[in-house]
């Protein structure tokens, strides 16, 4: 069956939809012989298709994972300074998997990774203001009326973000501890929205991502979502 040339890429794996496309605008993509372009079509059954010299592999097997990301990991499969990845918790598979979104460094938690590139690449889209919540602690006490600029919007370097849900405020000692939902996915956006109102973050997990939560999966431990998981959340990147 005839499909998009990017469409076939991600399908086998080797990137997202969207970083395909500039492959085959960048020449790295071969169609029987010839560089391909954008736009063009193809069958994997009875056409030749080769990319950076090497003939496209077959389709994957789709694989859905949660992973419980420890601080200390960066997110990305590889990484130029050498430090600690995700990949480094799922070699255990054979898939060359992807992560859905990003946390940084020193923000843990809920994870999605995957080699559906269209899948994640729709989940990730901003269009879609999937929510997530993630358990903020900070130094000294809470203050609500810094919590109220929070679920009003703040702004940052990059514009005002968008109204912000919280609960869960509590304190314990010399911190404070809150829960902060949000639907965007800016670099960093929670730590810079508390930044910006006062609030030095000192942890920030992650706990849930759409209906999906942690749940008792332990730190750098991961788990195959359901088939209705997968489901609901196909449902969630392709609603308009």
């Amino acid at each position: 069956m005839q499909q998009r040339l990017q469409k076939l890429l991600a399908q086998a794996g080797l990137a997202s939809r969207r970083e395909a496309e500039k492959w085959i605008e960048s020449g790295r993509v071969m169609l029987n012989g010839a560089v391909a372009s954008i736009g063009m079509s193809a069958d994997p059954a009875v056409d030749e298709i080769v990319v950076d010299g090497r003939p496209l592999p077959r389709a994957e097997q789709h694989r859905y994972l949660m992973l419980n990301k420890p601080v200390g990991y960066v997110t990305t499969m590889n990484d130029p300074e050498g430090r600690q990845t995700v990949r480094e918790l799922v070699t255990a598979l054979p898939e060359r998997l992807y992560p859905v979104g990003r946390l940084d460094l020193t923000t843990e938690g809920l994870l999605l990774l995957t080699n559906d590139g269209d899948f994640a690449q729709q989940l990730a889209h901003p269009r879609h203001q999937i929510e997530k919540t993630y358990l903020v602690r900070v130094r000294g006490k809470v203050d609500y009326a810094m919590l109220r600029q929070l679920e009003v919007g703040v702004m940052l370097e990059d514009g005002m973000t968008a109204p912000a849900r919280i609960d869960g405020v509590r304190s314990t000692g010399s911190h404070g501890w809150f829960n902060l939902t949000i639907r965007e996915g800016r670099n960093r956006q929670v730590r810079r929205m508390c930044e910006a109102v006062g609030f030095p973050v000192s942890r920030l997990k992650r706990i849930s991502y759409a209906f999906l939560t942690l749940g008792d999966l332990a730190e750098g431990q991961w788990r195959e979502l359901t088939r209705d998981e997968v489901a609901r959340l196909k449902k969630l990147a392709q609603r308009a």
